[in-house]
C-alpha cells in the first residue's frame, strides 16, 4: 500500500520539559527516588563506558551527551535508551496515573529490563498497587529473519549483534530483584512477539512501549496490542528514528487503521503519540 509520509513534530510539549523539582501530587522524597533510579539505570551517575561491541560508534568513552540520547551500548547500565526516554516514560506514566487513564504498562524488547524497571519504580513511588508492568521480550536476543524477511530487517542484521543484545529472563529478574522491584505487578512474557503477543492476557494498556527494533516485531506488536491501548494512553517508539524497517511498520499500521494522532519526538531516535480515539 502507499504511504503517506508522516511528519515529525518537534515543537514544545508539555510533557516534553522535564520539571526541575517535584510536581503536584509528587511528593519531594518520590522525586529523588525517580532521579535517582535514571541515573543509575542508565549508568550516568557512574559514568559507565559504552560496550565496545557497539551499533553506532566505535569508541568506547562515556559522554554524557551520548548517553543522554542513548546513543550507545552501555558495558553494565540497566537500560540503553538514555536519560531523554526515561524522562519520557516518567511523563507518560505520571500523565496516565493522574488522569486514571485505564490499563497497564508494556514494553516490548527489554533488553536488561531498564526500562520496564523503571516503570515499576514510578508505580511504587505514587504507590499504585492496581497495574501491571509487562515485560515481553525473547531473551534470546534478535531474530535472524532469513531470506524470506522484511528487507530492512536483513540488511540490519542486527542478531549479529546479539553477543551485547541477548539478555537471559534470569538475568533481567535479578536486575529487577536489585531494586527490590520483583513482585506480583511484574509478569514476564517470553518468547517471540508473533508466539507470545497474541494470547497475551494483558486487558488495557495505559502506555505501550516498543523497542522491537524491526519491521516485524513492531508490526507484531502493534497489532496484537494497539487495540488495547486506552483512548488517553501513549504510544511510545524506542527506534522510530533509528531503525528504518521500525519506521515502516509504524508508518504503514497508521496509514492502514487511519491513525492521525501527532507523532512526537522525544530526542534523536524515539517518538510517542497519545491515542485520542
Amino acid at each position: 500500500m502507499e504511504v503517506t509520509p508522516i511528519v515529525v513534530s518537534v515543537a514544545d510539549n508539555s510533557l516534553q520539559a522535564q520539571p526541575e523539582g517535584p510536581t503536584q501530587g509528587t511528593s519531594s522524597g518520590s522525586w529523588l527516588y525517580l532521579n535517582l533510579m535514571k541515573k543509575v539505570l542508565a549508568g550516568t551517575v557512574y559514568e559507565d563506558p559504552a560496550h565496545r561491541q557497539n551499533f553506532s560508534h566505535d569508541d568506547a568513552t562515556y559522554r554524557e551527551e551520548v548517553r543522554n540520547e542513548g546513543r550507545d551500548w552501555p558495558a553494565n547500565a540497566h537500560t540503553m535508551i538514555g536519560i531523554k526516554r526515561l524522562e519520557n516514560i516518567q511523563q507518560c506514566v505520571e500523565d496516565v496515573i493522574g488522569n486514571n487513564i485505564p490499563g497497564d504498562l508494556a514494553e516490548t524488547g527489554v533488553w536488561r529490563g531498564g526500562a520496564c524497571i523503571f516503570m515499576r519504580g514510578i508505580l511504587r513511588a505514587h504507590d499504585v498497587r492496581d497495574r501491571t508492568v509487562w515485560v515481553a521480550d525473547s531473551f534470546q536476543g534478535i531474530p535472524d529473519v532469513g531470506a524470506d524477511g522484511y528487507p530492512g530487517d536483513r540488511r540490519m542484521a542486527l542478531h549479529r549483534h546479539n553477543a551485547v543484545l541477548a539478555v537471559s529472563e534470569d538475568e533481567v529478574r535479578r536486575n529487577f530483584r536489585n531494586y527490590d522491584l520483583l513482585d506480583e505487578q511484574v509478569r514476564f512474557l517470553p518468547g517471540w512477539f508473533k508466539d507470545t503477543l497474541p494470547t497475551a492476557p494483558i486487558d488495557a494498556l495505559a502506555v505501550l512501549r516498543m523497542d522491537g527494533d524491526l519491521y516485524e516485531s513492531t508490526w507484531d506488536t502493534l497489532t496484537n496490542l494497539y487495540p488495547k491501548v486506552s483512548v488517553g494512553g501513549y504510544v511510545i517508539v524506542d527506534d522510530y528514528l533509528m531503525c528504518p524497517p521500525c519506521k515502516d511498520a509504524v508508518d504503514e499500521y497508521r496509514a492502514r487503521f487511519d491513525i492521525a494522532d501527532e507523532l512526537i519526538r522525544i530526542d534523536r531516535d524515539g517518538v510517542y503519540w497519545q491515542r485520542t480515539r
